[in-house]
């Protein structure tokens, strides 16, 4: 199993304590059993969140180099570039 990036702990903290906040807040919870309760729902939520947070390896898996045809393509368009480059500054610089 991957370990957590720093984003999924920063957010899946965050939600917690704003979550938890929030529903004591709005519910008005004063007994031990309802503010347990309410702590808990708040963990689950974090918990949530945090997973549905990409993780380092979908990050990597989607930035992988391109193939070797793509790159063998671009560097001769990038050849072909210069090509034609040089032709119109010899032009240029036959006048």
């Amino acid at each position: 199993m991957p370990r957590p990036t720093a984003a999924q702990y920063f957010s899946g903290s965050a939600t917690v304590v704003v979550s938890a906040l929030a529903l004591l807040l709005l519910l008005g919870v004063e007994s031990g059993p309802g503010v347990a309760a309410v702590c808990a729902a708040s963990l689950v939520l974090g918990l949530l969140v945090a997973a549905a947070l990409p993780s380092r390896t979908a990050a990597t898996a989607t930035t992988a180099a391109p193939s070797i045809e793509v790159r063998a393509h671009r560097m001769a368009e990038d050849l072909e570039r210069a090509a034609g480059r040089e032709r119109v500054s010899g032009q240029t610089s036959r006048r």
